[in-house]
């Protein structure tokens, strides 16, 4: 019997990762992502009206966000990630379709709405159905890999774009986008999902909070909030995840730009560019050597992100870009890691809300970089703005020193001491 259970995960978790990274895959492999800017400006549209469409892509993110992960929570995580794709595609149909400026603010939305779809709900499913294989050590790794295998999407959508864009204009690029989210949601019908039946007992409303019971969508989005605010390690689990996330996802919008003020020529960009996901996909590869680190190893990880962007911004060279490249892929693996730790520390039938609540706080923080950014790079240029922003890296580098002196209990060496587990 011992035997048989030793053997049962490994086809089971292989089922799992490599629908996974399928999923991840077709669902960034979205031809319209290098050229909807162009496709707006060449629709008519001003560069303010393309500023407020990225408002309100960003504040869809923000209202679906919450809400989304707590129906995570109540109902199948597999029936979200499967409707997600869905609505993005609807998004893209309406793009190509009507384009125009209320269909474009339309189509944000409905891509906003997909995106929440998918966080939280994708955590969650992971870490539970790695949790039941008796797997759930290999999370890093796993979420590494699925991110690797976006950013392989994403980059093979730019090798794509120019000669079907060439083929069949707009239309055809709209066409496969949407090809594209179809087929991400046939797979996501073939993620294994395996949800404990919980049932209502005697117990009070915090023992449910705790250790799951059968809460309802407004219960559960309470639960993942009084998990929040009443758990320190998991509160600073969310605010780790929200600042190391949301600095580097912000930077990067502004790449092409930094490019640009190296003194190279547009036909150049796209290679400087490919030099940062080629980093951003080591990075994830990276996750199992990363669990390995202990605090002081994290802090000293997040140190190298901070000074690799600074430096390489404010050489003011194309070589730069090799220490920009460093800074994303150790950014990449330090975000997995801090998602680690979050999945770790969370507790209850509230995973993806919680999960949730990290990605909101990750939306706002990248919102008010976006602001910060525009400020500094209007008054001293985009190297010195992208300097400034790699700050955070630094500081919350000495904070996690700081707390390791002063005696944190986190345990040195060792996966846990990054994961940090629960407390």
């Amino acid at each position: 019997m011992i035997h048989i259970a030793a053997r049962v995960p490994d086809p089971a978790v292989r089922r799992l990762t490599t629908t996974l990274y399928g999923y991840a895959f077709l669902s960034d492999l979205v031809l319209l992502y290098p050229l909807y800017v162009v496709f707006f400006a060449d629709t008519g549209l001003s560069v303010g009206q393309i500023s407020s469409l990225f408002v309100i892509w960003s504040a869809a993110g923000i209202l679906f966000e919450v809400p989304s992960g707590a129906w995570a929570d109540v109902v199948s995580r597999r029936l979200l990630l499967c409707l997600a794709p869905l609505v993005t595609a609807a998004g893209f149909a309406l793009w190509v379709s009507l384009p125009s400026y209320p269909a474009f603010a339309v189509g944000f939305l409905l891509w906003g709405a997909g995106g929440a779809l998918v966080s939280g709900a994708l955590e969650a499913l992971v870490w539970t159905e790695l949790d039941r294989l008796g797997a759930v050590g290999r999370y890093a790794r796993v979420l590494g890999r699925a991110r690797t295998a976006g950013v392989l999407g994403v980059v093979l959508s730019g090798v794509l774009a120019g000669p079907v864009l060439a083929a069949g204009a707009y239309p055809a690029i709209g066409a496969a986008s949407v090809l594209a989210c179809l087929l991400a949601a046939v797979v996501a019908t073939r993620l294994p999902e395996h949800r404990p039946a919980a049932t209502r007992s005697t117990r009070s409303s915090s023992e449910l909070d705790d250790d799951g019971g059968d809460l309802g969508w407004w219960e559960t989005l309470r639960a993942g909030l009084t998990q929040v605010r009443t758990r320190p390690p998991v509160r600073a689990a969310v605010l780790l995840v929200a600042v190391v996330a949301a600095d580097w996802g912000a930077l990067d919008e502004y790449t092409p730009l930094l490019a640009l003020d190296t003194g190279v020529g547009t036909p150049v960009v796209p290679l400087l560019l490919l030099l940062l996901w080629a980093g951003v996909t080591i990075g994830g590869l990276l996750a199992p050597l990363g669990e390995r680190l202990s605090r002081h190893g994290y802090a000293a990880l997040l140190g190298v992100v901070g000074v690799a962007l600074a430096g390489g911004a404010l050489l003011r060279h194309p070589g730069g870009f090799v220490l920009l490249a460093v800074a994303f892929g150790a950014a990449q693996l330090a975000t997995v890691l801090a998602d680690a730790r979050l999945q770790a520390r969370i507790v209850g039938n509230s995973r993806a809300t919680v999960t949730s609540l990290a990605g909101m706080a990750t939306d706002l923080l990248i919102i008010g970089t976006y602001a910060g950014f525009g400020l500094l790079a209007t008054a001293a240029g985009t190297a010195v703005a992208f300097a400034v922003t790699a700050g955070p890296y630094l500081v919350l580098g000495v904070v996690l020193l700081t707390r390791r002196r002063r005696g944190a209990a986190v345990p040195t060496g060792g996966t846990a001491s990054v994961v940090g587990g629960p407390h």
